[in-house]
């Protein structure tokens, strides 16, 4: 029996840019790639939404 099961655990730190990699093992670096890659996705998607909105609000001041 533990006497400090009560501490919280620790969460990993996201990536940050320009760290040290050399201390991460293979699966830490795949999981980050992974991470990235779905932000990209999402920072791409908000992209695409701004554009379709930017347009949309340029087509109806062209009308006017």
């Amino acid at each position: 029996m533990a006497i400090f099961d009560d501490e919280p655990k620790k969460k990993a730190r996201p990536h940050e840019v320009g760290q040290d990699l050399s201390l991460l093992s293979v699966g830490d670096l795949t999981e980050r790639i992974s991470l990235l890659r779905d932000e990209i996705a999402r920072l791409e998607a908000e992209l695409k939404a701004r554009d379709s909105t930017k347009s949309a609000a340029e087509a109806l001041f062209r009308r006017g």
